[in-house]
């Protein structure tokens, strides 16, 4: 979220971030809103002061016995009591009509990021490992797990609709064991403290990393014991219509847990992760990846939250991007690191990288995780602070990166190490959480 006294001084630059993410300039509308919010300030203020003076100056009036002045100015103050609420509704719709404006506004992208329209003009930075040459037509993840009898999609159906699976046996387990062969990772090896958050959140913290207002229809709303109320399509954008909702991603409990805080600057980086499942609606992926684990309504995925300052956050995006690979390089995975150009990077950040992992059976590569630093956007929507140098307190800036996605792990395991007679070979840094399987079989 923007600061508008930091767009009134560099409406340029804020415009030519619009342009770059292919929007049109906004700020000239943007200082309208705020000029309007001015204007109903200043008219509250000063019907205020008219107020306190013309009370003051109905006692000196009956003090000189000035009764006719007295009577006058008692209308006034009466006249500015009658005109109030309609003064501080005005204040009001015009500090939200900004607030709603500044709330449904993109991150600016950093110089470094490439210019583009979409995941097409993507930018290849590096690629590890070399793809497996197999001897046999390579099968996708579903045919191979409803080959072993163990991914049941037509059961997860009758349960809950389409984009759900039930995993049963060593599958179950080969995701369990994902998820905590990362977490050790990265609390081990990594520095990162390893955090239980809640699943279920309220508005604010849904709004403090963006995904509210927004991407209201991407989120899964769960109400206690009642029926969901619809959103009001005449009421302003930002309207709460449930008690809670559930996270599509730990980004939002881990990042959350600094809101509203003035952080001692000697104790950043903070370095969090999370394990937990996540709940997307997919509403825009209709017709998208409809079968298997790529794209499904619940997930789990191992998270990574930083919390830095100012100087150290591209820093700290480099270092997270890091631990991400190297999940893939101890499972032995090829992958391909790419930068995200400004036509496709997420609403919230200024730079992301994503890691794409190699998968046979569909012979591309596949996005696995994405790293991304957004400066102080989601910490100004937060309150979130630390103390400064110079003493006072500044915003913090925070990053967030799958460390990775367990379930699109599990497809790329089941892709890149199945054999021919339809088994899977288990990894060697996977065999200690799998009480020494080394084969998948039916």
């Amino acid at each position: 979220m923007y600061d508008i006294k930091w767009i009134r001084d560099n409406a340029d630059l804020f415009d030519n971030g619009r342009r770059r993410r292919g929007l049109e300039p906004l700020s000239a509308q943007l200082l309208a809103l705020d000029d309007a919010r001015r204007a109903a300030i200043g008219e509250l203020q000063k019907a205020q002061e008219r107020r306190n003076a013309a009370s003051k100056e109905i006692g000196a009036a009956m003090k000189a016995g000035d009764a006719a002045k007295a009577e006058a100015l008692k209308a006034e103050v009466a006249e500015i009591k009658e005109n109030w609420p309609s003064l501080e509704e005005a204040e009001r719709y015009a500090i939200a009509e900004l607030d709603n404006a500044l709330a449904s506004i993109p991150n600016t992208p950093l110089d470094s990021v490439p210019d583009g329209a979409d995941e097409n003009e993507n930018i290849e930075v590096l690629r590890w490992g070399e793809p497996r040459a197999f001897d046999f037509t390579p099968k996708e993840h579903f045919e191979i797990g409803e080959g072993l009898g163990l991914m049941d999609f037509e059961v997860a159906a009758k349960l809950s609709g389409a984009r759900f699976v039930v995993n049963k046996g060593p599958l179950a387990r080969l995701e369990r064991a994902l998820a905590q062969f990362m977490l050790d990772l990265h609390t081990s090896d990594h520095g990162y403290v390893e955090v239980n958050p809640p699943l279920l959140v309220r508005d604010d913290a849904m709004f403090g990393t963006a995904q509210l207002p927004k991407f209201r229809e991407d989120q899964f709303s769960v109400t206690a014991g009642r029926q969901a109320t619809p959103p009001d399509p005449t009421a302003e954008p930002f309207v709460p219509t449930a008690d809670f909702w559930l996270i599509p991603t730990a980004e939002v409990p881990l990042t959350n847990l600094v809101r509203e805080s003035i952080l001692d600057e000697a104790q950043l980086p903070l370095r969090m992760t999370a394990g937990t499942y996540c709940f997307r609606a997919e509403a825009g992926a209709a017709g998208r990846d409809t079968r298997g684990m790529i794209r499904q309504h619940q997930f789990y995925k191992v998270e990574l939250v930083s919390i830095t300052t100012p100087e150290q956050s591209l820093e700290e995006h480099e270092r997270m991007t890091g631990c991400a690979e190297k999940v893939l390089q101890a499972l032995d995975l090829p992958y391909r690191k790419v930068v995200l150009c400004t036509g496709d990077m997420g609403f919230a950040s200024q730079k992301t990288y994503d890691l794409e992992v190699w998968l046979p059976g569909q012979g591309k590569y596949r996005e696995i995780s994405s790293c991304s630093v957004c400066g102080d956007f989601q910490a100004r929507r937060m309150n979130a602070r630390s103390r400064g140098p110079d003493g006072k307190p500044r915003f913090v800036h925070t990053l967030n990166g799958s460390g990775v996605a367990v379930g699109r792990a599990m497809v790329a395991v089941l892709e890149n190490y199945q054999e021919a007679d339809g088994s899977v070979t288990v990894p060697m840094a996977l065999r200690p959480y799998m009480g020494g399987l080394t084969h998948i079989r039916r």
